[in-house]
């Protein structure tokens, strides 16, 4: 009886198995045209225009400012001025003494003198020559000679009447003036040195208009335009309420490596005062790359692309892969947009177009 028990019993265990297995696969027959797909996704990143506030460092100085220098060489005989002094404009700063310009002068005046009366004496000649040659006691031809003779000292003369100024003003430019009210803020030589012409003497600028010159990088070039109003803040002291700036000169940008650009901002008070160290700050924006996590690109037939996830169904995007940056791959493509959703989980059982569920 037993032999025939266990058989009974292994028959009805391998029927049970079989309605059992049987009724699962018709189950998952029955719900696989509608069943939604689980994935996970991703959102896609960048795209869109951002902000970078960089900060460049500048001594403010004086909008007016020159370095005098003596059109003559000689030796500093007077200074009559001292560092930080106040002048006003035509005032005498310096003189530099030169043993040839004084006489430089007087011989051009007293070769000026001789031609002069050497000119009045030959237009005489020329004069008392045309009556005579009226009367015919004078020749054509020596009455042309005077002529000439008379027109070719009123051109000397002329010629040493500009000589003459020549030496004038050398001698004048021994003596140093200041072109503008200001103040004298550096002292180069001192007196009893020999003085080349050209070479700086003193430095003098105006107490009016401030200005601070910023070297930035060629790309930075782009980001800021004339009449730009920048925020510009004190280094000594950090409390200090933000200054505003205005842009007045932009320099173009060059061939050379690595060279930083000039930027002329023009400070609007007196707030900051020349030499004072200080920061402009430049904000240019620019549009971040558009990455997706490097999971989510798939290559297929059609090309590279990813699934992008909208209203719970699956969409084929084209991209294009520039490069990878980590887990992330930046790529191109115009139908992505900041924010979308693309799948990094369960693609290969998607098709574009399967409805999807979000894990």
């Amino acid at each position: 009886m037993k032999p025939l028990a266990h058989s009974l019993a292994a028959v009805t265990l391998i029927v049970l198995i079989s309605s059992l297995t049987g009724c699962k696969a018709g189950d998952v027959a029955a719900e696989a045209p509608g069943a939604a797909v689980t994935v996970r996704v991703a959102e896609v990143s960048g795209g869109d225009n951002q902000a970078m506030p960089l900060r460049f460092s500048g001594i403010v100085r004086s909008t007016q400012r020159a370095t005098l220098t003596f059109q003559v060489s000689g030796t500093l005989k007077e200074r009559a001025v001292e560092l930080g002094q106040r002048v006003e404009a035509g005032d005498l700063l310096a003189r530099v003494y030169n043993p040839a310009l004084a006489p430089a002068r007087d011989s051009a005046r007293a070769k000026l003198d001789e031609l002069n009366t050497q000119y009045e004496q030959a237009k005489r000649e020329w004069e008392r020559s045309s009556r005579l040659h009226e009367r015919g006691v004078v020749s054509e031809q020596g009455l042309e000679q005077l002529a000439a003779r008379r027109d070719s000292l009123r051109a000397s003369v002329a010629t040493a009447k500009a000589a003459l100024a020549e030496a004038t003003q050398l001698l004048n430019e021994s003596s140093l003036r200041a072109p503008f009210a200001g103040r004298v803020e550096a002292l180069m030589v001192e007196p009893d040195e020999f003085v080349a012409a050209g070479q700086p003497v003193m430095r003098l600028s105006s107490p009016e208009g401030r200005e601070v010159e910023v070297r930035v990088p060629a790309y930075l070039l782009d980001h800021v335009a004339l009449a730009q109003q920048l925020p510009v803040w004190s280094v000594q002291d950090r409390t200090r309420p933000e200054q505003t700036g205005l842009v007045v000169e932009i320099a173009q940008a060059g061939a050379v490596r690595g060279e930083l650009h000039p930027i002329l901002v023009s400070l609007s008070d007196q707030v900051l005062e020349p030499g004072e160290p200080v920061e402009v700050g430049i904000t240019p924006e620019y549009t971040s790359a558009t990455t997706v996590p490097l999971l989510s690109v798939m290559r297929t037939s059609e090309g590279t692309g990813v699934f992008r996830v909208r209203n719970g169904q699956a969409q084929r995007v084209s991209v294009s892969v520039q490069r990878v940056v980590g887990e992330q791959a930046v790529v191109s493509a115009e139908q992505l947009e900041p924010g979308d959703q693309v799948v990094y989980a369960g693609m290969t059982r998607l098709a574009d177009g399967d409805a999807v569920e979000v894990h």
